[in-house]
């Protein structure tokens, strides 16, 4: 019960604030707290009783829709123009397999929490992993959001909904469109070199900040790795600051093949380190470093997520809610590595030796990954050949009279 200024009861919902004026709050349809305001009790008590009077009589939607018939006008409406066609053929693939096949048929005002839920228990029940009951409640969500907004609905199923899988720690890779996406907003950007060599050599990020240009042969297409950059106090050091140290393990000294993209990465990156030399002079062992900053000294972490992250920012500018890019950091780059190097065929033991891990059992469980892009494109290939398959035995068979 509120209360006036001098400690008398208004009533349910009414006060009295310091400014003399009275409030009313109440909760919509829509579930959002709402305020209005009068200058006297009888005022609010008027006012408050016909917003409640209106909202009671706005409980019903203006036209039943089913969810299947709203997904489409969803789509049409709100997603066509702003997402990419692998974007959308993905958000059908989830809703058309995922969503529909159990609430579908649904009206957007009778499917509850508890419908939404069912959908993920199944998901759970079918193996399915975080990642893709968590895309489910988004979609959900989303297309929710835009109902309620157009009154076929007046409560979202997916707030507060609860996912079955906890969260891994996770290790993103970037998909093939990502990685496109990236590179070409990246694109003549100060840290655009540093960023193709890592993606296509899988070098850690303190393994390419060691690079000198005599680590890199040309002739046999080869990047020599013998030594790390590394941001630490040190015994003996007053604060944080750079060393040249050895390779992570003793596996990961190593020589690793270089592609024409990263090798045309590292010539401009090698001309930019000459005229940086030139305006910035320095000295010492960190004085060949190939990668650094504008001012010619030695790149941190910080300096390097900073700069991812300055692009992900501009990708995500123009982009639909659920179809931005998600933030990552540098070691990014080697997971994607890993993975596009597994997508196209090469063997994980050659891959080992590319990353230089002491086992293979390394390799395959933290940096190998599949993308929800290539699972379809996969057993698309299996779809191909049954649709083959059968052609071919139905060309076979003879009718006999």
């Amino acid at each position: 019960m509120g209360k006036d200024l001098k400690g008398k009861e208004l009533g349910k919902g009414i006060r009295q604030i310091k400014n003399g004026k009275y409030e009313a709050r109440y909760i919509d349809r829509f579930g959002k707290r709402k305020s209005i305001y009068a200058d006297s009790k009888v005022a609010i008590k008027q006012k408050y009783a016909q917003a409640l009077k209106e909202n009671e009589e706005q409980s019903s939607v203006k036209t039943r829709m089913t969810l299947k018939e709203w997904y489409t006008e969803w789509m049409d409406v709100y997603k066509d123009s702003l997402i990419r066609p692998n974007t959308k053929r993905h958000y059908k693939h989830i809703i058309e397999t995922h969503i529909l096949p159990y609430i579908g048929d649904m009206y957007l005002d009778e499917i509850k929490q508890m419908h939404a839920k069912t959908v993920i228990n199944k998901l759970d029940a079918q193996g399915y992993q975080w990642e893709t009951q968590n895309k489910v409640r988004i979609l959900i969500t989303d297309m929710f959001n835009y109902a309620i907004e157009n009154d076929y609905a007046i409560k979202n199923p997916g707030k507060g909904l609860r996912l079955s899988k906890i969260k891994p720690n996770e290790r993103i890779v970037l998909s093939v469109d990502e990685q496109e996406d990236f590179f070409e907003c990246s694109a003549g950007t100060f840290y655009d070199n540093l960023f193709l060599v890592a993606v296509e050599s899988g070098l850690r990020a303190g393994e390419i900040c060691a690079l000198t240009e005599d680590d890199i042969d040309f002739e046999n297409a080869m990047i020599s790795v013998t030594k790390t950059l590394l941001y630490q106090k040190l015994e003996g050091d007053e604060k944080k600051t750079f060393h040249i140290g050895p390779p992570k393990t003793e596996k990961s000294e190593r020589k690793v093949p270089i592609t024409k993209k990263c090798k045309e990465a590292l010539r401009r990156q090698i001309k930019l380190k000459k005229l940086l030399s030139t305006k910035y002079k320095k000295s010492g062992e960190l004085a060949d470093l190939l990668f650094t900053t504008k001012f010619n000294t030695p790149i941190n972490d910080v300096v390097l997520n900073d700069a991812i992250k300055r692009i992900i920012d501009e990708i995500n500018l123009q982009r639909d809610e659920i179809d931005k890019m998600p933030k990552f950091s540098a070691h990014t780059f080697r997971h994607t590595f890993a993975t596009r190097c597994i997508e196209v065929g090469i063997q994980p033991k050659v891959l080992q030796k590319y990353l230089g891990h002491a086992t293979l059992e390394m390799t395959m469980n933290l940096y190998v990954h599949v993308t929800d892009d290539y699972m379809q494109d996969e057993i698309q290939k299996l779809e191909n050949y049954n649709e083959t398959d059968t052609s071919l035995s139905r060309r076979n068979i003879r009718v006999v009279s």
